[in-house]
């Protein structure tokens, strides 16, 4: 199964592709590999509209290009800067909205529920999730930047969450 973890934002929206297969030797054990991660990056110059257009497009070719038979979202409920949770919450919309097209099923976590399937610790840091990341995936290093990291974070936890192969 082919999973695409997005972590949503206007300026920066972050993605990881992870795939998760059924080790052979244990059916109970899966094995998960990264296929990609990166930013869609929107400039600031441009309206929101075509930000958020930007997006769209970009989602598309990545959907065309792994295949994904998920998509899963980090689901904030809590903001620290009001300023950012409008356009967050319309980035967002527009990856819901593209996932609905495809006819992807989509699937929300927490923070600190990738927190938790990721370290076991709600409130571990950063740096620690990143860490993990690059253990769970066999990276050569700690994946960056933080959204791209964080989308990987999200695509694991799908993958140990939701059943499929």
């Amino acid at each position: 199964m082919i999973i695409l973890g997005i972590d949503p934002g206007l300026a920066n929206t972050g993605f990881g592709v992870v795939s998760k297969t059924r080790n052979r030797k244990s059916k109970t054990q899966n094995r998960l590999k990264c296929l990609g991660y990166g930013l869609i990056k929107t400039n600031p110059s441009l309206s929101p509209a075509e930000r958020l257009k930007k997006i769209n497009n970009e989602l598309n070719k990545l959907i065309k290009k792994y295949q994904p038979k998920v998509l899963a979202v980090e689901n904030v409920y809590f903001f620290k800067n009001l300023k950012t949770v409008i356009p967050v919450s319309q980035a967002k919309g527009v990856i819901l909205f593209t996932a609905a097209k495809k006819k992807i099923p989509v699937y929300e976590f927490t923070p600190l529920q990738v927190k938790m399937v990721i370290t076991g610790f709600g409130r571990a840091e950063k740096k620690q999730i990143q860490r993990m990341i690059k253990v769970l995936l066999n990276l050569k290093e700690v994946p960056e930047p933080d959204d791209a990291a964080d989308a990987l974070g999200i695509a694991v936890c799908c993958a140990y969450r939701v059943r499929g192969d």
